[in-house]
């Protein structure tokens, strides 16, 4: 098992929660599009947060930035704000 934080494993987490927030903007449910708009902005922070920690080379910082972004989502998810259906991506019920 590899426990270290790798370049190479920052690019796959930040792949698939960019994939992810790529879904959730076409899956807002009517009605839930303050509370989509706050999150998809967090998301996206935290996205552009784990870059900028990348960059530093802190790839620590970086995988941390990325796990609070994809929490973001799944908390999303489940908060019944987006309609996926994908549990590769998302944590669903």
């Amino acid at each position: 098992m590899n426990k270290e934080i790798t370049k190479e494993k920052l690019e796959k987490y930040s792949d698939l929660t960019s994939r992810a927030l790529g879904i959730v903007k076409t899956s807002i449910i009517p009605g839930k599009e303050n509370h989509a708009k706050e999150i998809i902005e967090m998301v996206s922070n935290y996205l552009s947060d784990a870059k900028h920690f990348e960059e530093k080379g802190d790839f620590v910082n970086a995988f941390g930035a990325l796990n609070y972004a994809h929490g973001w989502l799944d908390s999303g998810v489940r908060l019944e704000v987006f309609d996926v259906n994908d549990d590769q991506l998302f944590t669903i019920k």
